[in-house]
């Protein structure tokens, strides 16, 4: 028996590539409905043949049965409706911020640690983009040195701060003179370290999220976290330099193997041939991309290395579809 899905923001950039996944990929869907604001409502979608109308999103409409809702509409959004969709008996999948850091609700990566959605049901979180890549390579790496700090300058995609954003860049190309309103300043030939807002401590929230939501992820708020995330000139996929310093020395070799036979992972790692990820090449894809992986020149328990992911697809709606397909194969 099929699935009865729903999408909340589905017009938008993350929601209109839910669908696109959820096409992609093998889940029985016998109904899936889309929900989204009053300017939205009465276009239609094209899903597996047919043509979908979008609905006004409403508090009636979440108290329906559905096996799934897939939440993409903002904190606010989610923080109104998501509790009365799952007081009704629906699992929710909420791709804001809204419930990460909440007591009780999961906060999934299915490469990481699946095993807390076993037997549960409710509201989901699905983690921030930039930590969904960043924790996808680091926990293999955790489980077998066990890491003591973590040190990550992300170049995140304009495509992360939604469709307006990739708009104002593709303005920009044309005219270097087209004013920034999605940016602080202007984007094109450009990279912005600021991200989201600024705290008294002097990190951005985007910059936190990454410390506790790895803590959270990883089931270990002793590791270190430092982030420093960057907004660059590139449509789609972000891209981390992470520095990782272990409790032991670790081998470059045994290192590559762990990640090469990890789930989710792709080992692309060979300078002399020019091999390395980039945020073009990975493009439209759902793994998780690892490369430059080198020993610190002065510290033995210390490596670099480089990740890169479809911040649309790994960082956000493939991660939240992922959740769902774990969630029905404990079922079975």
């Amino acid at each position: 028996m099929g699935l009865t899905v729903g999408v909340v923001g589905a017009t938008g950039a993350v929601g209109s590539k839910m669908i696109e996944i959820l096409e992609e990929r093998k889940l029985t869907i016998d109904k899936l409905r889309l929900f989204a604001s009053q300017k939205s409502v009465g276009n239609t979608v094209d899903f597996r043949g047919e043509k979908i109308e979008v609905e006004l999103l409403t508090e009636d409409a979440m108290k329906e049965k559905f096996d799934y809702l897939l939440f993409s509409a903002g904190g606010g959004v989610s923080e109104k409706y998501a509790p009365i969709a799952a007081e009704a008996g629906n699992t929710v999948v909420d791709n804001s911020s809204q419930w990460r850091m909440t007591e009780g609700i999961p906060l999934v990566v299915p490469e990481v640690n699946p095993h807390v959605l076993k037997g549960y049901q409710g509201i989901v979180a699905n983690p921030n983009c930039s930590t969904i890549q960043m924790v996808v390579a680091l926990a293999p790496l955790h489980k077998r040195y066990g890491i003591k700090r973590v040190v990550v300058s992300t170049y995140q995609a304009v495509s992360g701060s939604g469709h307006k954003a990739i708009v104002e860049l593709q303005n920009q190309v044309q005219d270097e003179n087209y004013p920034n309103k999605v940016y602080t300043k202007q984007i094109f030939a450009n990279c912005i370290p600021h991200i989201d807002v600024f705290y008294d401590n002097g990190y951005t929230k985007e910059e936190l999220k990454m410390v506790y939501e790895t803590h959270k992820i990883l089931e270990d708020d002793k590791i270190q976290v430092n982030a420093t995330t960057v907004r660059i000139p590139v449509y789609y996929g972000h891209s981390e330099s992470v520095y990782l310093e272990f409790n032991e020395a670790p081998e470059i070799n045994e290192i590559k193997e762990i990640l090469r036979n990890s789930p989710g992972v792709v080992l692309m790692d060979n300078p002399a041939e020019n091999c390395y990820p980039t945020p073009r090449e990975v493009a439209n894809t759902d793994e998780t991309y690892v490369g430059r992986i080198r020993k610190d020149l002065y510290n033995p328990n210390a490596v670099s290395l480089w990740v890169v992911a479809d911040n649309l697809r790994k960082g956000a709606a493939t991660n939240a579809i992922q959740i769902i397909e774990v969630m029905e194969n404990y079922k079975r």
